[in-house]
């Protein structure tokens, strides 16, 4: 893992957002037990921005908690490689890390600068003297390695990380039965019509070793054993369009009470047998009604979530299109902390579209003016219309991808590719706790 500051945006200040990425950033180090490596050049907090950065159990101070419990208890490596500023609090970034590398003539790492030195105490210092990489692997002692440039620091680095452990062999497997580049042609350009998924799955997996299981059961939510890259893995997947069963039709990307108990089997099976699982959101929400009720829809759906909640094995998830409601959580939304969240350009994140929002805010009071008889105002008018605009940009992607509510947003040529090295880096150490448990 790797985490890099950008000293060309505002000298690489810590703004809130920043925060939270380091801290994701940390979290899949820590639940992949996968080494981290800190390319630090910061000039520490935005001060103006104080309040979303300094304070609160998920503010600054949590990123030096993940270093302690990285280096005491989990055992992850962590080198720091000082390529710029490092000044005050962001110091102990470093200070915390297995490995602390400095460049000369270009690093500083101190408790304050210059400035700030001279106001303090009234000392009159250069930044090298105060703060350098000689003082630090000479004096101090803070650092442990001095690199004439940035190249021989990352090749360092490299030298370090060679020297961990190295991860089980991957598996090689086949490639699969359709290519990839059918995929930009299956998702409908209206996000409410219905597309084959099993054509995308046929895109990503290996072509040998696909089985569905129970298709002819609750097909709404397919499930399945396959490979990808030769690594077996369980795929659930949501079916989209109106589907026949021996009950009567159903609505795809609809979780029934039915499909809320397959897929927790399946998911059950698949801790027990230690198989990762690939799960591809297209899902609305779980079935409502009297109907829905009477069949213990919301105790179906407490079984999905607790399975997957407590199974241990990689989870990965891949947003194709709607990701709504709590069937999104039953998907293994990004609060349930699967190992890696990825989507495509075409995914829709929020709690409902924005017609049901309109119903739901605003419904009782349409309902008034018409069974009155009555025009709707244009003061209504507008604050719905207003409604649909909002969900409409809560629900693009890329606004899920800037707040970090996803990990990556991905071509959807890629997905083989990023999915396999994701699967790869989930499994590399065998590593199979909660993170929860170990870090709270």
């Amino acid at each position: 893992m790797i985490v890099a500051n950008d000293a060309t945006v505002k000298a690489g200040a810590w703004w809130p957002e920043t925060i939270h990425k380091i801290l994701r950033a940390q979290e899949i180090a820590m639940r992949n037990r996968l080494p981290i490596v800190y390319l630090v050049d910061s000039a520490g907090v935005n001060l103006p921005y104080q309040d979303g950065i300094f304070p609160g159990q998920y503010g600054a101070a949590r990123i030096f908690y993940y270093n302690s419990l990285m280096r005491r208890n989990l055992r992850v490596p962590q080198i720091s490689a000082v390529m710029g500023m490092c000044i005050a609090g962001g110091a102990y970034l470093p200070a915390l890390s297995d490995v602390i590398i400095m460049v000369e003539r270009t690093s500083f790492m101190g408790l304050g600068g210059p400035n700030l030195v001279k106001g303090a105490v009234g000392q009159v210092v250069d930044a090298e003297s105060l703060g350098g990489a000689a003082l630090h692997t000479r004096t101090s002692g803070v650092a442990h390695y001095a690199a004439r440039d940035d190249a021989e620091c990352l090749h360092l680095i490299r030298q370090k990380i060679a020297g961990t452990p190295a991860p089980a062999p991957v598996p090689k497997g086949c490639p699969p039965a359709k290519p990839a580049e059918g995929l930009y042609d299956l998702m409908p350009a209206d996000h409410r019509l219905p597309y084959n998924v099993e054509q995308v799955i046929a895109r990503i997996v290996d072509a040998d070793g696909y089985l569905e299981f129970q298709p002819g059961h609750a097909p709404e939510m397919l499930c399945a054993h396959a490979k990808l890259h030769g690594r077996p893995v369980g795929v659930i997947a949501n079916r989209r369009g109106f589907l026949k069963t021996t009950g009567g039709p159903r609505i795809g990307g609809i979780v029934y009470t039915e499909s809320a108990r397959k897929v927790a089997y399946f998911v059950e099976n698949a801790e027990r047998h230690g198989l990762p699982l690939l799960y591809l959101q297209d899902v609305s929400g779980f079935m409502v009604g009297v109907e829905a009720e009477s069949e213990g829809i919301i105790r179906a759906g407490a079984e999905m979530v607790e399975s997957m909640a407590c199974a241990t094995v990689p989870k990965i998830i891949l947003t194709l299109n709607h990701a709504s409601g709590a069937g999104y959580y039953a998907m293994a939304g990004q609060g349930f902390d699967p190992h890696f969240s990825f989507a495509w350009p075409t995914a829709r994140i929020g709690v409902m579209e924005g017609d049901s929002a309109v119903q739901a805010v605003h419904g009782p009071e349409l309902a008034k003016y018409k069974d009155g008889g009555q025009p709707v105002p244009e003061e209504l008018e507008a604050r719905i219309e207003q409604t649909r605009s909002d969900y409409e940009r809560w629900l693009d992607a890329r606004y899920a991808a800037a707040r970090g509510h996803l990990d990556a947003l991905i071509d959807p040529l890629e997905t083989r590719r990023v999915l396999a090295f994701a699967f790869e880096a989930a499994a590399a150490h065998g590593h199979r706790e909660h993170l929860a448990l170990e870090v709270l």
